[in-house]
C-alpha cells in the first residue's frame, strides 16, 4: 500500500522544490541529514511475541532511497553541472533508471542543501545582531523610564525632557523598526511558516464583498451571508517540505493505476443495466494491492468509467484541466469552488508533461439539498510513451491535520488520445469513497446511481462545453434567420456574457460551505432556503444587498419535457410572475450545440401595461444526458446594444436566476412506489433579487417574505402548467 504514513522518504529521493531557483533566498532551513546517501531499503518490524509491548501498535517503516551508484553518478554530475537542462536530465534518468522528475528534484534539493549551509551561517550572525539590538533597546527603555525633570527632580513629561532624552526616544523608535525588520529576515531564514494566499487561484470570483452577517436588528444572522460563515477553504494551506517526497510517490503510483484502469476490460469493469461501466471492487483490490489505504469506516465506494469523442484537440484539453480557473469554469455545474495551493512542477519542454500541483476543490450537485464533496488532492499530468496524455487526481487527506474526511478521491482522471481533424477521445475514470448519508431523500436514488458525481456527468459536460466553444469560434453563420447573430464579434461578446451568467448561477445554487443557507419553512422538501450577499465596487454585479432564494422538489414529468417548457419563450408567461403576463419575443439567438435546446437567446418582454417600459432578458439553455439548465437575467437595453456590437461584456451587471433539471434516478422502475419513480424530474428553482441599492442598508423581513412568496408561487405555477401539458 502506498499510504502516506508508511513512507519516510529522504529529501534526496524525490523531494519537491517549494520555490524556484530564482527565489533561492526565500528557501527555508534544511538539515544536513536530509541528504543521507544510504542505499537499499531498510525495514523496521515491530517486535513479536513476548517482546512486544501490548500498548504499542505494530509499526512498519520503509525507507525508499536511491542506490549508491545512482547517488555517486549524480554527485559527480553535480560537480560538473549543478543546473542540468531538460535534455541532460532525461539522459541521466535513462542511464540511472529513474524518472526525469526524480532527477530534477534531486538536483534542486542538492542545490538547496549547499545554499542552506550558507544560510545557517548568515542566520547565526543575524541572531547575534538581533540580541545586541534587543539589549541596547532595553537600555534605552530603562533610561527613558528613569528620566527626571531637571528643575523639580520628578518624572519628566515629554515637553520637559532635555534634548538628549528626546533624542533617546527617537533613537528607540528607530531601533524598534530595525528589530522588526531583522526579526522578519531571521524568521524567513529559520523557516518559520509564513502563510500567504496571494498566489492562490480560486474559482470564487474576487469580489469586494462585505462579509458581515445579515442584519435584522434584534434577529441578527437570520439570513446567512454568501461567502461568509465557516469557510473551510480559508484554513487549507499547501504541503510541507517533508510531505513533498510522499506526494510525488503517490502521484506516480496513481498515474500508473489510472492508465491501467482506463484501458482494462472485464473482469475489472462490469457493464450495468443503464450502459454505465461499474468497478468490480474485489477484482480492483487484487489488481491494485497498492493504494491510499483501506476504505475508512462509514464511507462507500463510487466508481465509474465513460468515454467520449469531443470536438477539441488533445493539447487544449490538457491545458483546460491543468488551469484551475478554466477547469472550474468549464465544469461549473460540478465544481463549485477550486484553488491551486502550490505548483510543485510546471512540466518540461514547454508543456504540461510532468506538471504536478496540489489542489483543493468542492464538487456539487446543483441543489442545496445535496452536500458538497470537498477534496484535498494532487493533480499530475503526463504524456505516455504511446503519445496519449493522462491527468490524474489522488487524495492527500492523510497529510492534512483535520477531522476524518467525508470524501476522498482514489486515482481518478482521464486518458486523452489525439484523433484526426482536431478531435480527441477521452476516457474518464471517477473513483471516490464518500459518506453520503446526509443527502436528501429525493436525491438519494440519483446519487446512489453514480450519475450525480460519476464519470458520465463529467464526459457529458465536457462534450457539451466543447461544442459550445466550437460554436463561439464559427464564422460561417447563415443569415437566413433574422434572430441569428451573424457578427463574429457580437456572437463572441454575447456568449462570453452568457458564460459569466451561467458560472455565477451554478456556483451560487449548491450546498457549498461558502453558502450560509437559512431555511424559511420546515414543511418537507419544498423548503425555501435564502441567503444574502452585499456587493460593492463590482461592475459585473449591481451594487447593494442581493437576496438569493432556492428550493428543490420532485415532479412526475420527464426532464426533457420540463426543460422544453421552461426554455420556450411562448410558455414563459405561464410561470414568470415578473413578466406580468406580457408577450415574450426572441430578439437574438445563438445555437451552441447539436441539440436545439443548447442556445443563448435575447428575449424582450412586451409588458401588457403600456406605462411600463419593455425589458430585455438574456437566457442560456443547455442540456445533456445527465441534466439541463435554463438560466436567465434581466439586462439593460443600452448595455446589450454595446455587447451585440462586440463591446466588452464584463461591465454588464447581472443577477442570474433559473432552473437546474436533473433526472430522479438511473431510469429504473420505482417498484410501484408513488414517490420518486422512473421518468420524474428533480427541479431546483433559484432567484436573485436586488432588495436594496444601498450596500450598508439593513435587510427587512418584508423583503424575505416577498421573495419566499415569489418562489413558492413560481413553483406552483410550474407544477400546474407542466403537469397539465404532460397530461
Amino acid at each position: 500500500m502506498f499510504e502516506p504514513n508508511m513512507f519516510e522518504t529522504h529529501h534526496h529521493l524525490l523531494d519537491m522544490p517549494h520555490k524556484s531557483d530564482d527565489d533561492d533566498d526565500e528557501l527555508g532551513k534544511l538539515r544536513d541529514d536530509d541528504f543521507e546517501t544510504k542505499s537499499g531499503t531498510e525495514t523496521m518490524e515491530a517486535p513479536s511475541g513476548d517482546d512486544q509491548d501490548p500498548n504499542q501498535r505494530a509499526k512498519k517503516k520503509r525507507y525508499h532511497r536511491h542506490t549508491q551508484r545512482q547517488i555517486q553518478e549524480m554527485e559527480a554530475f553535480f560537480k560538473e553541472c549543478p543546473h542540468p537542462d531538460d535534455k541532460q536530465r532525461k539522459e541521466l534518468s535513462r542511464e540511472l533508471g529513474l524518472e526525469p522528475l526524480q532527477v530534477k528534484f534531486w538536483f534542486q534539493n542538492k542545490r538547496t542543501q549547499m545554499k542552506a549551509q550558507h544560510e545557517r551561517h548568515e542566520n547565526s550572525i543575524l541572531k547575534s545582531e538581533n540580541e545586541k539590538l534587543r539589549a541596547e533597546n532595553n537600555r534605552y527603555k530603562e533610561a527613558l523610564s528613569n528620566a527626571t525633570c531637571p528643575n523639580c527632580g520628578g518624572p519628566a513629561a515629554l515637553g520637559e525632557m532635555s534634548f538628549d532624552e528626546q533624542h533617546l526616544r527617537i533613537e528607540n523608535a528607530r531601533l524598534r523598526e530595525e528589530i522588526d525588520r531583522i526579526s522578519g529576515i531571521a524568521a524567513k531564514y529559520v523557516g518559520k511558516p509564513s502563510t500567504s494566499y496571494s498566489h492562490l487561484s480560486s474559482h470564487v470570483p474576487s469580489r469586494s464583498l462585505d462579509l458581515g452577517v445579515g442584519n435584522f436588528g434584534a434577529q441578527s444572522g437570520f439570513v446567512g451571508e454568501m461567502y461568509g460563515g465557516n469557510d473551510l477553504f480559508r484554513s487549507i494551506t499547501g504541503p510541507t517540505d517533508a510531505d513533498k517526497p510522499m506526494i510525488v510517490e503517490l502521484a506516480v503510483a496513481a498515474m500508473e493505476e489510472l492508465v491501467r484502469m482506463a484501458q482494462a476490460g472485464e473482469p475489472l469493469w462490469v457493464s450495468s443495466d443503464n450502459s454505465t461501466e461499474i468497478l468490480n471492487e474485489e477484482e480492483y483490490l487484487r489488481t491494485f494491492p497498492r493504494g491510499i489505504g483501506p476504505k475508512p469506516l462509514g464511507l462507500k465506494t463510487e466508481a465509474s468509467r465513460e468515454s467520449v469523442v469531443v470536438i477539441m484537440n488533445h493539447i487544449s484539453l490538457v491545458e483546460i484541466l491543468m488551469d484551475v480557473n478554466r477547469w472550474s469554469s468549464v465544469f461549473c455545474g460540478i465544481v463549485s469552488r477550486a484553488m491551486t495551493l502550490e505548483v510543485l512542477s510546471t512540466g518540461v519542454a514547454g508543456n504540461y508533461n510532468g506538471a504536478l500541483q496540489v489542489m483543493t476543490a468542492e464538487f456539487q450537485v446543483p441543489s442545496p439539498l445535496v452536500p458538497t464533496r470537498e477534496n484535498y488532492f494532487v493533480r499530475y499530468c503526463k504524456q505516455n510513451a504511446d503519445g496519449t496524455w493522462a491527468v490524474v487526481d489522488v487524495s492527500l487527506d492523510n497529510l492534512r491535520l483535520s477531522p476524518i474526511s467525508r470524501s476522498r478521491r482514489r486515482p481518478s482522471g482521464c486518458l486523452i488520445q489525439e484523433l484526426p481533424n482536431g478531435y480527441a477521445k477521452v476516457v474518464w475514470v471517477e473513483h471516490v469513497e464518500v459518506d453520503d448519508r446526509t443527502v436528501h431523500n429525493i436525491y438519494r436514488p440519483l446519487v446512489n446511481s453514480g450519475i450525480a458525481f460519476g464519470a458520465k456527468r463529467w464526459v457529458a459536460t465536457l462534450d457539451r462545453k466543447c461544442e459550445r466553444l466550437a460554436s463561439s469560434m464559427a464564422n460561417n453563420i447563415p443569415a437566413g434567420d433574422l434572430c441569428v447573430i451573424t457578427s463574429a464579434e457580437g456572437r463572441k461578446s454575447m456568449l462570453k456574457l452568457a458564460e459569466r451568467m451561467v458560472v455565477s448561477f451554478c456556483t451560487g445554487v449548491g450546498a457549498s460551505t461558502a453558502h450560509a443557507w437559512t431555511t424559511l419553512s420546515a414543511a418537507g422538501s419544498d423548503d425555501v432556503r435564502v441567503m444574502t450577499r452585499k456587493s460593492m465596487d463590482d461592475p459585473g454585479r449591481p451594487p447593494g444587498i442581493v437576496l438569493s432564494a432556492a428550493t428543490s422538489f420532485w415532479i412526475r414529468v420527464p426532464p426533457k419535457r420540463v426543460f422544453d417548457f421552461l426554455r420556450d419563450e411562448n410558455s414563459r408567461s405561464e410561470w414568470d410572475i415578473l413578466s406580468n403576463g406580457g408577450l415574450v419575443q426572441e430578439m437574438a439567438h445563438i445555437a451552441n450545440g447539436r441539440d436545439p435546446g443548447n442556445c443563448v437567446s435575447l428575449l424582450r418582454v412586451n409588458s401588457a401595461n403600456s406605462s411600463q417600459s419593455n425589458m430585455l432578458i438574456l437566457q442560456e439553455s443547455c442540456t445533456d444526458s445527465t441534466g439541463s439548465y435554463v438560466i436567465y437575467a434581466p439586462v439593460d437595453i443600452v448595455a446589450m446594444n454595446v455587447v451585440l456590437s462586440g463591446g466588452d461584456p464584463d461591465y454588464v451587471a447581472l443577477l442570474p436566476s433559473g432552473f437546474a433539471i436533473l433526472p430522479d434516478g438511473p431510469g429504473l422502475n420505482g417498484g410501484g412506489i408513488a414517490e420518486v419513480g422512473s421518468g420524474g424530474s428533480l427541479l431546483t428553482v433559484a432567484f436573485q433579487i436586488l432588495v436594496d441599492s444601498v450596500p450598508t442598508a439593513k435587510l427587512s423581513l418584508g423583503s424575505v417574505a416577498t421573495v419566499n412568496s415569489l418562489i413558492k408561487c413560481t413553483v406552483e405555477r410550474i407544477r400546474a402548467a407542466v403537469m397539465c401539458d404532460n397530461a
